[in-house]
């Protein structure tokens, strides 16, 4: 049985948004009142924050390529999201998003860019010491591909992939696993 490493500030958490820190709805979320925390990943992320040098949201928003909504209403969004996060004492060092609507693009998960430039942003930040937490199997794929820990989160848009190769963990929520994570 694969046990988690013992996290301390020297590793960086990246986290997909949809799925993982808000609800998915069966369609993109469009505007900001459309965001909703799933249950237990403010706690979470305040937890997480305390434990990890790096949290890192990395996120495909191929609707803003599609024209379904604008780089203001992503922007709006995410605002919402930090202002929550930082209110309960959690944090995301910053937030990188492809809008691109070709799956080649090399900032388009599984393709490693948004972790790229995270790195340019962070140089501290080493791969080999990082998770990657994310609900599709581009997210696993992403941390296979920056020689990461991945985690799946499985959501409304999940395959089964409790067993496949790229999945190295599995829990039910950002909770469960830092509940894991802290031993509780």
């Amino acid at each position: 049985m694969k046990h988690l490493p013992i996290i301390d500030s020297s590793w960086t958490l990246f986290l997909d948004r949809d799925g993982v820190i808000n609800t998915e709805t069966g369609d993109y979320i469009y505007k900001r009142d459309e965001f909703e925390f799933i249950p237990g990943s403010l706690d979470a992320l305040r937890h997480l924050s305390e434990k990890f040098g790096r949290i890192i949201v990395i996120t495909n928003q191929r609707g803003v390529g599609k024209g379904w909504m604008t780089l203001d209403d992503l922007h709006n969004i995410h605002e919402y999201m930090l202002d929550e996060i930082k209110a309960t004492g959690g944090r995301i060092d910053a937030i990188f998003y492809s809008t691109s609507i070709e799956d080649d693009h090399p900032d388009r998960k599984p393709n490693p860019g948004m972790a790229k430039r995270a790195n340019d942003m962070f140089p501290e930040i080493d791969f080999s010491k990082s998770i990657v937490v994310g609900d599709k199997l581009g997210d696993m794929q992403l941390g296979r591909n920056i020689g990461a820990i991945t985690i799946l989160i499985p959501s409304l848009h999940s395959e089964n992939l409790d067993d496949h190769s790229d999945v190295d963990f599995v829990f039910s929520s950002l909770f469960d696993f830092t509940d894991e994570l802290l031993g509780k």
